[in-house]
């Protein structure tokens, strides 16, 4: 984590959610640098949100938990389940937002 990682990530969901498209499909990341993985890969992003609700103070956790319930729904929404994310272990038990599908494999 570094400073800024909170707006960088909520700016890669918030521009991944306005590509043009009913369903979009996740991109990895090219790139194996934080920065470029956050901006690149939304469910890299996301994973940057989680750690950083778990080290708010209560009241912030509350405050930025709303915003990133709204954009889970819509990610939720526009994303589809990877019927065989099972087959990957890191993307298997990991979060939900790992286990949908991406664009390529």
């Amino acid at each position: 984590m570094w400073p800024g990682v909170t707006q960088a990530a909520l700016r890669a969901c918030r521009m991944f959610l306005r590509r043009p498209g009913r369903y979009l499909m996740l991109v990895p990341a090219e790139c194996g640098c934080p920065g470029c993985e956050i901006a690149d890969d939304v469910a890299i992003a996301r994973d940057a949100l989680e750690t950083v609700l778990h080290r708010l103070s209560p009241r912030a956790r509350v405050e930025l938990g709303r915003v990133v319930n709204r954009l889970d729904a819509e990610l939720r929404r526009r994303t589809l389940p990877d019927p065989n994310a099972w087959r990957n272990p890191w993307r298997a038990h990991g979060r939900w937002w790992h286990q949908r599908l991406y664009e390529r494999q």
